[in-house]
């Protein structure tokens, strides 16, 4: 017969609650132990990233921009006169001598114009020639009146002489007649004389209007033919053709474009400098100019004062000989030179990071992982950055973008 004991239920009862409290206990200790636990290192592959050492050393602070080849000087091609456009002899990338004509027009109101100008210099010569003939004529005519005048005044005055020589033999009345007329015949000479001289100047003035009315005339002349030559439109200097503005039959306006000459050996660059850097940039800076051919120098040469969309204008006189192919227009790349940092801590530049802040760049340890540090930055330039604080010469950084592992402080390398 069984004998029923309390006491044993009891028991075993308090064994399970404690066994169940124990594995609570464990599995709470368990959850609280693994929530401490710091997240596994995500892996990321080297070949995906960008790591370059940190070195010290001479640094060059660079600016860079973008920009194209420009001619130094360019030659418009205005028209001189209205015409139209008969034939266009020469297209964009012609080679020119100062005298090739790159247009022929036609204006037959312009060639009719020069005609009536011809007519007008012929006329006008004309009419100084006969004023001309007719003054020397007059001139002529006082000449022979002073040549009149001074043989009958040296006849009086030779008898004059002959009478006082002949003494008692004649009369003295009739010497002092002789004396008196050949004081009469003197003051007819020179007056006649003046008549003469003041005749000759009145003759220069006169002639003044009409030569100055054939200069005038032969002036409109020059201009219109000057004009009628001016249809044929020559390049007025050698160069390469850049551009053509007309073509055949249009009518084209006094003042109008035509043509665009440059010389293809006489470059600049034109670089376009980020608002941001180019407070740096002085005249006279050394410049390397890529124009993906070969490396030229140059130099600053001036600076624009404008900003136009978030840029500034740097063009740049190339010192060095040109490569085979430039050519205005051609896309080029310059990098200016700011100045030299002697002996700095530096690396490459990252992908984000402006100069003098404070970044987290990952820094490779162990051989396989990278920790993030913080880095103070410098000066910056084209392609490296000055290190103030936060890594020192031999360690080995992360420049590439790495914003997907953000939330980690800790990657491995694979």
């Amino acid at each position: 017969m069984d004998i029923p004991r309390p006491e044993r239920k009891r028991q075993k009862r308090i064994r399970q609650t404690a066994i169940a409290a124990g594995v609570i206990v464990l599995l709470a200790a368990v959850t609280i132990g693994l929530t401490r636990l710091e997240p596994a290192a995500p892996s990321v592959a080297l070949a995906s990233v960008w790591p370059e050492n940190v070195r010290q050393g001479e640094m060059l602070i660079e600016v860079r921009g973008p920009g194209t080849l420009a001619p130094r000087a360019i030659r418009w091609i205005g028209a001189q006169a209205d015409g139209r456009v008969d034939r266009v002899i020469v297209r964009p990338g012609a080679v020119v001598e100062a005298d090739t004509v790159l247009v022929e027009m036609s204006n037959p109101d312009l060639m009719q114009l020069a005609d009536e100008a011809r007519y007008e210099v012929e006329s006008a010569k004309a009419a100084y020639a006969d004023l001309e003939l007719q003054l020397r004529n007059k001139q002529l005519d006082q000449q022979s009146t002073v040549a009149s005048a001074s043989a009958e005044y040296e006849s009086k005055r030779l008898e004059a002489v002959a009478y006082k020589a002949a003494g008692n033999a004649v009369s003295g009345i009739k010497t002092q007649q002789a004396e008196l007329v050949t004081q009469q015949l003197k003051v007819k000479l020179d007056t006649e004389r003046e008549r003469l001289a003041q005749f000759s100047k009145s003759m220069a003035a006169q002639l003044a209007v009409p030569r100055t009315k054939v200069t005038q005339s032969q002036h409109a002349l020059d201009r219109k033919l000057a004009q009628v030559e001016s249809l044929m439109v020559r390049a007025g200097v050698a160069g390469v053709v850049q551009e053509v503005l007309v073509e055949d039959g249009q009518r084209v306006a006094l003042g109008a474009n035509i043509a665009r000459v440059t010389n293809p050996a006489d470059l600049q660059a034109e670089l376009r400098v980020a608002e941001t850097q180019v407070r740096d940039v002085l005249l006279g800076q050394l410049v390397h100019v890529d124009t993906r051919n070969g490396i030229v120098d140059g130099k600053v040469i001036r600076i624009d004062p404008a900003v136009t969309s978030g840029t500034v204008q740097v063009d740049v006189e190339l010192t060095g000989a040109l490569p085979r192919g430039a050519r205005p227009d051609l896309s080029v790349d310059g990098t200016i030179e700011i100045k030299r940092l002697d002996d700095v801590v530096f690396t490459g530049r990252p992908t984000y990071g402006q100069a003098n802040t404070t970044i987290k760049l990952f820094k490779i340890v162990e051989g396989n992982y990278a920790v993030k540090v913080p880095v103070e930055l410098g000066l910056t330039s084209v392609n490296a950055v000055e290190i103030v604080k936060g890594l020192v010469p031999g360690d080995r950084v992360i420049l590439s973008d790495m914003s997907a592992w953000d939330e980690y402080e800790r990657i491995r390398l694979n």
